[in-house]
């Protein structure tokens, strides 16, 4: 039924002018909308509606992340841009912060200004 509708992505923030620079200025996502309701970004052929809100409540987990083919060039790139990867007890992360899973896959994760954990997968 849905599996040929587009998917739009939503994460929260309590500061849309911090999540506008984020994800427009380091991110590099064209800001498409910004209503009382949201930020609208273009993303890959969909859109992201980064909702206004008065707090978030990060969840400890993944919310929103990326397939790409050069991992360690969009870390670099990032990290030139101030974006640091996040490092988790338990898992093997490389100098970049890069964790190599089981199938080969490498992923990374790092946060936006309120606290949503991102990442990039660069599946083997």
């Amino acid at each position: 039924m849905l599996d040929r509708s587009t998917p739009i992505a939503f994460v929260a923030t309590a500061d849309a002018a911090a999540a506008q620079r984020f994800y427009g200025g380091v991110l590099g996502l064209e800001l498409v909308g910004d209503d009382p309701f949201a930020l609208v970004f273009r993303l890959a052929g969909t859109v992201l509606r980064v909702q206004k809100v008065e707090r978030v409540a990060p969840q400890p987990f993944t919310v929103l992340g990326w397939r790409v083919d050069d991992l360690d060039a969009l870390l670099d790139e990032l990290a030139r841009r101030g974006v640091r990867c996040e490092r988790w007890p338990g898992l093997e992360q490389d100098a970049r912060g890069a964790w190599t899973a089981p199938s080969g896959a490498r992923v990374a994760w790092f946060k936006d200004p309120d606290g949503n954990v991102l990442s990039l997968t660069r599946f083997a």
